[in-house]
């Protein structure tokens, strides 16, 4: 009776390994979804969040780079009836203002990029790692050693042994 208790034993501590291509491929049509068929959910809430927050800083950089492009248009118009929105700045205020929004905008679309590069590089790398062994016959051990050099005699140090 005994065995059939190892037995059980051992099937529970080995769980299927998950299959890369299919988390690559689900994280790459939905994000997050290659995170769920690796059972790490808790994760999506993390890849969205940063998405929405990248959304955000997208909409409100664009909103200023709008609004100084649309104040350098009125300060070349050379039209009395229009206000200038910014009176404080002059031309070159207003063009590297623009710049300026722009280069934001345009870096959280690269940082947009990443995130969802990164959410399925992960799905990627935690279905290979799926099928890892983590039972308790592993050991890590810190001991002390001692080597014989070549010249000048014996180095002290520390060695690291790995044990499967």
């Amino acid at each position: 009776m005994e065995t059939d208790t190892t037995a059980q034993k051992e099937i529970v501590l080995k769980k299927e390994a998950k299959d890369p291509k299919k988390a690559t491929l689900l994280s790459a049509i939905l994000p997050g979804a290659g995170q769920v068929y690796n059972e790490k959910a808790w994760k999506v809430p993390l890849i969205y969040g940063g998405i929405i927050t990248n959304l955000y800083f997208v909409e409100f950089n664009n909103r200023r780079y709008q609004l100084f492009k649309e104040a350098l248009e009125i300060y070349r118009d050379d039209d009395e009836s229009t206000d200038n929105i910014f009176p404080n700045l002059n031309e070159d205020g207003l063009i590297r203002n623009v710049d300026y929004w722009r280069r934001n905008r345009d870096a959280c679309y690269l940082i947009f990029g990443a995130i969802y590069a990164l959410n399925i590089v992960d799905a990627l790398v935690d279905a290979h790692l799926s099928g890892f062994d983590v039972s308790d016959d592993l050991t890590l051990k810190l001991e002390p050693s001692v080597e014989s050099l070549y010249a000048s005699g014996n180095s002290i140090g520390l060695s690291l042994k790995l044990k499967f």
